[in-house]
């Protein structure tokens, strides 16, 4: 499989998953405008990848930093700021975490180091999330005059109402057993070693499992929040009846009953 090459991103696919490496330890892999656009690209190209899986990390230590400074910063002119470059900024961002989030690939964030404000943010976009205990959580944007904005709703959806309230207005850091404790990660391990093991866990679990279907879970999952109960069972009706008429719910249901495993399976 051929896959696609990004400035910003290192690439490297192995057994139906795909690794994605910020690149950029120099900037503590901030999410600048180009980064936001090759996530953005990626994401595309994904949605017919045939992959199960997507890892995302960081390079030299540190997961995402967040938001470029920088970039913000040229939003103003002489001390003044252009609001229509602000806001497309703004829904560029939302883009990007609507995509990561709507990925049909089973979705790993490996953290280590800092996830602050966005890329803390880009984290809860994640099926599961990993740390290590040196990773670091917070949302600074109120320590520095701003707002989560687009990252707020996923973050709640994460780590719930009052957890994530408290967060964003207090900006408070926070790290290891605590972001397990309050509902950011997953899974806690001790440093990079458990880490990998912790990942090839992952991979492992996920061998069996019906891309088709994931696929389909995730987009029901994405979909309940915002629907009525009628929907919600319209939906499922429909999407129920798509997999069982599906070429992958054929071959999930005959491999059961001739006792072998279905031609998805890798285990």
């Amino acid at each position: 499989m051929e896959l696609p090459s990004y400035e910003t991103l290192d690439l490297e696919a192995d057994a139906g998953w795909l690794t994605v490496w910020f690149n950029s330890p120099e900037n503590r892999n901030a999410l600048t405008d180009a980064r936001v656009d090759d996530i953005l690209s990626l994401c595309t190209w994904l949605q017919d990848a045939p992959l199960r899986g997507v890892l995302f990390r960081g390079r030299g230590g540190g997961f995402c930093a967040g938001g470029d400074l920088k970039s913000f910063k040229s939003a103003y002119t002489d001390g003044v700021g252009d609001s229509a470059q602000i806001v497309a900024m703004s829904l560029r961002g939302a883009d990007m975490f609507d995509a990561v989030a709507g990925l049909p690939q089973y979705t790993v964030m490996a953290v280590e180091g800092a996830a602050m404000a966005g890329g803390m943010g880009l984290a809860c976009c994640g099926d599961f999330v990993i740390a290590t205990d040196d990773a670091m959580f917070g949302l600074s944007e109120v320590r520095i005059g701003l707002t989560p904005a687009q990252i707020a709703p996923f973050v709640i959806r994460r780590m719930g109402l009052q957890v994530g309230r408290q967060l964003m207005l207090t900006g408070a850091r926070f790290r290891g057993e605590e972001a397990k404790a309050c509902g950011m990660v997953d899974e806690w391990v001790p440093d990079a070693e458990f880490l990998e093991q912790a990942i090839a866990t992952q991979q492992r679990m996920i061998e069996g499992v019906a891309p088709g279907a994931l696929a389909a879970i995730k987009a029901q999952i994405a979909q309940m929040p915002f629907q009525t109960r009628t929907e919600q069972r319209q939906t499922a009706a429909e999407s129920f009846t798509a997999r069982m008429l599906s070429d992958e719910a054929r071959e999930g249901i005959g491999a059961f009953f001739e006792k072998r495993k279905p031609n998805w399976d890798r285990e």
